[in-house]
């Protein structure tokens, strides 16, 4: 017997759940869990089930794309560790916190490698035992820096999500169209207050009371991709914008781990920049 993650995206009509558990019971499978939401005003649905049994994958999808909506989307997919890089510049936080958890047994994945424009982190990295590759920007115009970062991605195979954990370089349409859906940023406030450079600065100027953390996936609109997790934290008038800055890195990297692991378990559903999460 094995275990199976069964994800339906489709246009919502009424007695898709009976339809979908009717295949389940038919194909002689136990549902394990089951989650599904529907958006009314956009007329969509999202199911995800988890199922127990001996199927033949592509038998099952056939059998549930039959019941649906015409133009749905069905993935049955095997639950196994997922393949991962990581690129960061110079800021440690959000990715030791991603080595620790990933060494403690939390994250489904294999850290393939860690990818920076500076060797600065290399000495942690290294404790891990995960290979860390320097691709230094200097000198180079960012297309030509993206091609030598490219060239060693590359050289892994099944990759299914890249993480930028504080990797503070803007990356190119043809980067993010390389890897379209696979890019997972942590930002650091709370969107979609506070874009682009210095939010924290921004953030005291503005004199706020709560500042936080977004991860998304990238696309070609500067901070603007769907959204996956946010979290907050309170900060007061005696805060500086370091103080903010310290209080807000300890968001970071919680919130950009907890979407790094909805993503692991494919808990995300994304239509209309928007996410469905279960």
């Amino acid at each position: 017997m094995s275990q199976y993650r069964v994800l339906i995206d489709a246009n919502d009509e009424k007695g898709l759940v009976h339809k979908v558990s009717t295949i389940f019971y038919e194909s002689d499978l136990n549902i394990l869990s089951n989650s599904e939401f529907v958006d009314k005003e956009n007329n969509k649905f999202f199911m995800r089930s988890v199922v127990d049994g001996a199927i033949e994958k592509q038998t099952l999808i056939d059998a549930i794309e039959a019941v649906l909506p015409q133009d749905s989307t069905v993935k049955v997919i095997e639950p196994k560790k997922k393949n991962i890089i990581i690129m960061a510049t110079k800021e440690l936080h959000a990715l030791g916190d991603i080595l620790i958890r990933h060494e403690s047994g939390e994250l489904d994945a294999n850290i393939l490698a860690v990818i920076s424009n500076y060797d600065k982190l290399e000495s942690v990295v290294s404790k891990f035992d995960i290979p860390y590759i320097t691709v230094s920007h200097e000198g180079l115009e960012r297309p030509e820096h993206e091609e030598k970062v490219m060239a060693e991605i590359d050289k892994f195979e099944d990759i299914d999500y890249i993480v930028l954990a504080k990797y503070m370089r803007i990356l190119t349409p043809k980067f993010v169209e390389k890897y379209e859906s696979k890019i997972i940023n942590i930002h650091h406030s709370f969107l979609p207050a506070f874009i682009g450079a210095n939010p924290y600065k921004q953030a005291y100027d503005r004199g706020v009371k709560i500042i936080g953390a977004t991860a998304h996936f990238v696309n070609n609109n500067l901070d603007e991709g769907p959204i996956i997790a946010q979290d907050i934290t309170t900060v007061d008038h005696a805060y500086t914008w370091r103080d903010m800055q310290k209080s807000g890195r300890d968001v970071e990297k919680v919130v950009l781990s907890r979407a790094l692991k909805l993503a692991l378990e494919d808990r995300i559903f994304v239509y209309a920049n928007k996410t469905v999460i279960f």
